[in-house]
């Protein structure tokens, strides 16, 4: 990956949507592209700005002479709370209060006296960020919208507007949720056969015709054709059939993932220290599994937004505990709803020595650690893809958003997972780490997971699907004049 020579550098403003699994992957294209050349301006709102401050230190915002930091209001009340925004409230917030902020700051930049920030010459926002769209115009900038989710989830959304006037959201009443709806089949998706009203992302799960959330996605979907360029987080062998569809609606739509293995690409040692973790890592859970057998421990991660109660907790903890495995437990100190996430000290001594609790870890090295042998996972799409790329089977227990979607996928159609019933029990959790570590089952996800890493590994090595599509990205759309 060659850099470019130019009189002029380009100058990409990234904006990523304000949550940390939106934050992790623009971080990694962002530094693809710089890599590539570009002088980078990185736009966190002030919340996540001042979390970053605070988990990586003073000095880690300083990023570099032309790899730079910026952050712009979201228009809700300020908090010194570690924990993810309210994601209804950003939806309804940002659109209104970030535009002109986000103009005004496109201005500064074009009108910088220092010799090492050039004009700006393309946006890169997240896909649920389509405001920024009205800027791109304004200054008449091209713009890509980096859809995150996964391309199943993506293609999902787009179909929300047709669920609405098909009638099947907003539900009757609260009873669609247990009498058997969600068994509802759709076969007019195409590209998603039979797919139950389950599988589809959460949102739909509400009786309000004007609930934020679904009216949101709606909006933004409908963004998809503006883009000069619409990114996806994937690689064309494992979702081809759900990015066909957002192909139909936007030709230029890229598979460039998975994005973390694209990093062998990023070989300039300054940008190691520029990092987009919200809450402090502890990285001692790494050296914990220097000590075990090769694919011998669980790892647990709910991710960065999962709230869960305090009994789904203890089942989790309890089924861990039982399954006699090795496990590493990440749970944030804000993953039970209004209470600090404490498990009774006699589960903490039934599993001395063999399992980790901690608050938050290095997740990609984790993951690709030997000793690890399985993953119970919310299904978000970082966590599954990452997954996916190490060759690792998981056990899914989906809260919100398309996560439902991915854990679908994983379990049917790329046959590397199992679904945990969300009112959790011990038993279950119990039964299904085992299946997963030990089981016929388990043997069959993990032989097949590792043939999806072979593929992984194939879209990002030179010449691989994922490296081209990103090299068009790059010579077609971002630098063009």
């Amino acid at each position: 990956m060659g850099s470019i020579a130019k009189v002029e550098k380009p100058h990409a403003v990234c904006i990523p949507y304000p949550a940390q699994g939106h934050i992790n992957p623009m971080m990694k294209l962002a530094k693809l592209l710089h890599v590539k050349g570009f002088h980078i301006s990185f736009v966190n709102n002030h919340y996540n700005h001042n979390r970053l401050l605070r988990s990586r230190g003073a000095s880690s915002l300083d990023g570099l002479p032309d790899f730079r930091f910026y952050s712009i209001p979201d228009g809700l009340p300020p908090s010194e709370v570690e924990a993810t925004q309210s994601i209804p409230a950003l939806c309804e917030s940002v659109p209104k209060h970030s535009l002109e902020p986000f103009c005004e700051l496109i201005t500064s930049l074009n009108a910088s006296e220092e010799s090492e920030v050039p004009p700006v010459s393309c946006i890169i926002s997240d896909g649920c960020m389509s405001f920024t769209l009205e800027a791109a115009e304004r200054f008449g900038l091209p713009e890509v919208l980096f859809w995150t989710p996964s391309a199943c989830g993506v293609l999902a959304y787009t179909h929300y507007q047709d669920l609405v006037q098909r009638g099947y959201t907003p539900f009757k009443d609260m009873s669609d949720m247990t009498n058997g709806y969600l068994d509802t089949s759709l076969d007019w998706i195409t590209g998603m056969d039979n797919i139950r009203l389950r599988d589809l992302p959460s949102f739909i799960r509400t009786t309000d015709i004007n609930d934020v959330m679904l009216n949101y996605l709606i909006h933004e979907t409908a963004a998809i054709p503006r883009g000069s360029a619409v990114i996806i987080n994937t690689f064309d062998d494992l979702e081809q059939e759900s990015v066909k569809p957002i192909i139909a609606m936007n030709p230029r739509t890229f598979t460039i993932g998975p994005l973390h293995m694209m990093q062998q690409y990023v070989d300039d040692d300054r940008l190691k220290h520029i990092g987009s973790n919200l809450w402090k890592e502890d990285v001692s859970c790494i050296s914990w599994l220097d000590t075990k057998d090769p694919g011998s421990v669980v790892y647990v991660n709910f991710g960065s937004i999962t709230v869960m109660t305090k009994e789904q907790l203890i089942e989790f903890g309890w089924g861990l505990a039982n399954s006699q495995k090795d496990f590493l437990w990440i749970t944030r100190p804000d993953i039970v709803g209004g209470d600090e996430a404490m498990m009774p000290p006699e589960f903490v001594l039934e599993t001395k020595g063999r399992g980790m609790v901690t608050s938050w870890c290095p997740q990609e090295e984790v993951m690709k650690h030997p000793a690890i042998g399985g993953f119970l996972t919310h299904c978000g799409w970082n966590s599954t893809i990452e997954s996916i790329s190490n060759g690792v089977p998981m056990t899914c227990w989906p809260f919100f958003a398309e996560q439902q979607t991915n854990c679908r996928y994983l379990c049917i159609e790329w046959g590397i997972g199992m679904e945990i019933d969300t009112n959790v029990k011990r038993e279950e959790v119990e039964a299904q780490v085992r299946e997963m570590m030990d089981g016929a089952k388990g043997k069959k996800m993990r032989s097949k997971a590792l043939e999806w890493k072979k593929k992984a590994e194939e879209a990002v090595a030179i010449g691989g699907s994922s490296y081209l599509n990103f090299e068009k990205l790059v010579s077609d759309v971002l630098l063009r004049k």
